[in-house]
């Protein structure tokens, strides 16, 4: 009776011990246990795509996903409440930050809602920006997304502003901006007006919808990719990687830098471009 009792203990301690032994000790060694659970079918692929992008906001920087400053849609502190109204509504956003003299002078934030107890005439004559201005929140362009995140939670803030290492404006980032990396791309009802497939962030940096037609990036970039092997930029990152990329693989084609920066089982969606100054030396 000992010793079976002895045996059970020790059959109970291999295991605890094999579980230990076979934890994770690495991301990647994570994601295959993870992506084994999924072909059981003990986890579905958007939760797989999610707990993803939890690993990954670690790893990305403000600066891959901010909204560069020439794409900031602000308001200047001087406009009347009259000029203020056409840029809020066709925007579609809820808040706007408020600029003194150039884009550097963030002078604070406005909240869209907040323009609502001005709406009557009697009101409005009364109407001064600086009693509506909220405090403006500033982040490095490097700081980690998930610290972000936390930030973001603790103080309740939805928008910051995003600034170089001279202090001058850079961008800014959405909490949305921040949630897409994890679930993907929240759209709404303004995201459908936006149909331009490259985006300036800074410059050297591009934001590219995947699907770009490869005769269109050819034109943008002056390159001279393979229209007749690929249609479009999507097929062409496949067929030099060879497989379906994760979101933050990247891959060097010519002197053009390509990141993925959403992407799921079935599709990439976003890259990052960066120009590179030289090209790559052949062997």
């Amino acid at each position: 009776m000992n010793d079976l009792l002895k045996k059970s203990r020790l059959s109970l301690l291999e295991k605890l011990s094999r579980v230990f032994l076979e934890a994770p000790q690495t991301n990647e060694e994570l994601l295959e246990i993870l992506q084994a659970s999924v072909k059981r079918n003990l986890l579905d692929m958007d939760a797989l795509n999610m707990i993803e992008g939890v690993l990954e906001v670690a790893e990305i920087q403000v600066r891959d996903i901010m909204i560069p400053r020439s794409h900031m849609i602000v308001l200047e502190e001087d406009t009347v409440y009259e000029d203020m109204l056409p840029v809020v509504n066709n925007s579609g956003h809820s808040r706007f930050p408020v600029i003194g003299e150039n884009r550097d002078e963030i002078e604070g934030v406005l909240l869209a809602k907040d323009l609502l107890r001005y709406v009557d005439e009697s009101s409005r004559k009364d109407f001064d920006i600086k009693d509506v201005l909220r405090k403006a929140v500033f982040v490095p362009e490097s700081k980690r997304l998930n610290i972000l995140l936390k930030e973001f939670r603790a103080s309740r803030n939805h928008m910051a502003i995003v600034v170089d290492e001279y202090g001058g404006v850079a961008g800014l980032v959405t909490i949305e901006d921040v949630l897409e990396q994890i679930v993907g791309e929240i759209d709404d009802e303004h995201d459908v007006e936006d149909v331009a497939n490259i985006h300036r962030m800074g410059i050297n940096r591009f934001s590219i919808k995947a699907l770009i037609p490869l005769e269109e990036l050819n034109e943008y970039f002056k390159s001279e990719f393979n229209e007749e092997e690929s249609d479009t930029l999507a097929g062409m990152l496949l067929k030099h990687l060879g497989h379906m990329p994760k979101r933050g693989e990247f891959i060097t084609i010519d002197n053009f830098l390509f990141k993925i920066m959403s992407a799921d089982s079935r599709r990439i969606k976003h890259v990052q471009l960066t120009l590179l100054s030289e090209k790559p030396e052949e062997e």
